[in-house]
């Protein structure tokens, strides 16, 4: 009895050591410094849900986005050159950072999507370019996406990736 007590804890112990390293808590690793990236950021300004109807359709909510833009470097300001938003077919539908933008050390730049704008569709997304005049901890973009209409909520974060771009001007 105490030889299969003992293998059961090795057993646990054993996949418990194979799995630690994939957990939440490890997942966040330290991102390399970097004087400048373009992101990619996933927007939904309207969700499916439900089944599909006599109609041939889903249900659909429309949401609002406040994307969030974080300067995480402590000691120098970053800029955002640009903040293009497209539609799910890829579509430019406006640029909302016309010019560029300084963020202070520990700063944010907030973009907003209205609730009543949902032109993108769910497949909608945000191009970010970005700077700095020498290598600094990269932003944290994230968005926030939300409807609280009728008593009910809907409410989830996207995050952003860094993408090669062929257009951009070469980091630093």
């Amino acid at each position: 009895m105490k030889i299969k007590a003992t293998a059961r804890c090795c057993a646990w112990a054993a996949i418990f050591g194979l799995f630690w390293p994939l957990t939440a808590a490890n997942a966040q690793e330290v991102r390399a410094l970097s004087a400048g990236q373009t992101i990619y950021l996933p927007i939904y300004s309207h969700m499916l849900y439900g089944n599909v109807g006599k109609s041939g359709k889903a249900s659909q909510v429309l949401l609002s986005a406040l994307v969030s833009i974080r300067n995480t470097d402590g000691r120098r300001p970053l800029r955002i050159h640009s903040a293009r938003y497209y539609d799910t077919h890829g579509k430019l539908l406006g640029e909302r950072v016309p010019a560029p933008v300084a963020i202070p050390p520990y700063g944010t730049l907030e973009l907003f999507v209205e609730l009543n704008d949902a032109s993108g569709g769910s497949g909608a997304n945000f191009i970010v370019k970005w700077d700095a005049e020498a290598p600094v901890n990269p932003p944290l973009i994230e968005a926030l996406h939300a409807n609280m209409d009728g008593g009910k909520a809907v409410i989830f974060m996207t995050q952003s990736v860094p993408i090669n771009d062929a257009a951009a001007p070469p980091a630093r």
